[in-house]
């Protein structure tokens, strides 16, 4: 099977680059399943239905979220029609959590991918542990037998925590991927249990910016300690990031992973096929 992931879409213009971009990817690539994180897609802060219709249409078979999916209030009611939307499993009362943390779903080919959104807890929400909630979820549906690919979504801070959680779901996950720092690490490999693995994907966003915010407020705060207004997703040329695999039809674990960059000011890169 042949997977993407692409990192947090930041406002209009990391839609727009999705737009751009994915429909071509997804036939150069053959891809047979795309995922994105979505939690900054409506102007920066959390998901709208209307921001998810433009990423759906786009080519994402599957959202992703993490700290900011209820940002934009509608986001609660809208997650429990929409069941492509994925909020962190790992919430402390689940009853009261609307939507879903982990979702089966189904390729055009019949392929069945599970998708698992985890959030952090250095630096982050204190919400219940990732890994218990992770492990229980894998136990409930194993690669190989009941999902032909199994991707982890886990939006933290900390690097320290991504890694642990890549090697703590290793031989059971055709990937874990880390989001929420905006930023794509250089470190694409699969671990030893053959479980692809990037520590960040980076983000959908203007790189002439602060992680994908016009740079002015940022600086602001940093230099004078002092708010001068709300975060605003920078408007220029996106450039989209993320991660491409390749998993073995047998067992479901990675054979090959690569990142994506495109567009936008970053170095280009796109896997050839």
């Amino acid at each position: 099977m042949r997977l993407a992931f692409f990192g947090d879409v930041v406002g209009r213009a990391g839609r727009d680059g999705l737009a751009d971009h994915l429909p071509a990817l997804r036939r150069s690539l053959d891809l047979d399943f795309v995922i994105v994180n979505a939690e900054n897609a409506a102007a920066g802060f959390g998901i709208t239905e209307s921001t998810a219709r433009e990423l759906f249409d786009a080519g994402a078979d599957c959202l992703t979220l993490g700290n900011h999916s209820w940002d934009q209030k509608e986001a609660l009611t809208y997650i429990v029609r929409e069941p492509r939307l994925i909020r962190p499993l790992n919430y402390p009362r689940l009853a009261d959590a609307p939507g879903r943390g982990a979702q089966l779903l189904e390729t055009d080919r019949g392929q069945r991918v599970l998708v698992v959104n985890l959030l952090g807890r250095v630096h982050m929400d204190s919400l219940d542990d990732p890994f218990a909630a992770v492990d229980k979820e894998l136990d409930a549906c194993p690669l190989g037998m009941a999902a032909d690919a199994v991707v982890v979504d886990i939006h933290a801070e900390a690097t320290s925590e991504k890694m642990a959680m890549g090697h703590f779901c290793d031989g059971r996950a055709s990937l874990v991927v880390g989001t929420h720092t905006h930023v794509p690490t250089a470190d694409a490999q699969i671990l030893p249990g053959g479980t692809a693995y990037q520590t960040d994907a980076g983000a959908c966003a203007d790189y002439d910016s602060v992680i994908g915010n016009q740079k002015e407020e940022p600086l602001r705060r940093f230099t004078t300690r002092i708010s001068g207004g709300r975060y605003k997703p920078a408007e220029g040329p996106a450039t989209i990031c993320g991660v491409y695999v390749e998993t073995d039809p047998a067992t479901g674990l990675a054979r090959r992973v690569e990142p994506i960059r495109l567009g936008g000011r970053l170095a280009e890169h796109v896997p050839a096929v």
